[in-house]
């Protein structure tokens, strides 16, 4: 397993269902197999259905390395993963969120729900305010976020976020491309450290 970049482990927020179609399971399968091509280990919510469990089965039959974090309360909801290098089970959401950003050099969303759409917009959030300065991919697989991009777009037209913040998400369609795009960032706006999100 060959180490090209600093970036040791992404966190790759997704759905705890497949979705409609089979290219969402595919796309999960081929973003693990890149992931450890690159010498870089998972970090996700710790389940093991869906497309949360598609990826770190993956990662694990590839060899690679996977930290799952997951609260006790929805640990049999979402069926924690038995399998993985590390689970951390959390108390909170919030502390399932501030630790798997703690332990990731990198965050990618892939299609998912209301909670996927959560921790993308938390860990933007995040960056904006300059708790983190770790890039921040959308795999758009089939056009799945267009219609989001889209909107962050009319936010941007309405002077509700400035283009700098704007050009915190790097999205593409392609796992080995937005690899290498997150791989390559250095963070458009090196915006300072104002705070640390364990004290907020």
């Amino acid at each position: 397993m060959a180490d090209h970049t600093s970036i040791k482990r992404i966190c790759v927020f997704c759905g705890s269902k497949r979705g409609a179609r089979s290219v969402y399971t595919a796309t999960a399968q081929q973003l693990g197999k890149v992931m450890v091509s690159k010498g870089i280990g998972l970090v996700y919510g710790g389940g093991s259905i869906g497309l949360m469990g598609d990826i770190a089965d993956t990662v694990l039959r590839e060899k690679g390395n996977v930290i799952g974090v997951i609260p006790h309360a929805l640990a049999s909801k979402e069926f924690a993963h038995s399998g993985l290098t590390e689970l951390r089970m959390v108390s909170s959401m919030h502390e399932r969120k501030a630790m798997m950003a703690e332990l990731s050099d990198a965050f990618i969303a892939m299609p998912g729900g209301f909670g996927t759409l959560d921790e993308l917009f938390e860990i933007l959030t995040w960056a904006q305010l300059g708790f983190h300065a770790k890039p921040v991919g959308l795999l758009n697989v089939e056009g799945y976020f267009d219609l989001l991009l889209e909107f962050i777009h009319h936010v941007l037209q309405e002077r509700f976020i400035s283009a700098k913040h704007r050009r915190l998400i790097i999205a593409s369609n392609d796992p080995e491309d937005l690899l290498t795009e997150l791989i390559r960032c250095t963070h458009p706006s090196k915006i300072p450290q104002l705070l640390d999100w364990k004290e907020t």
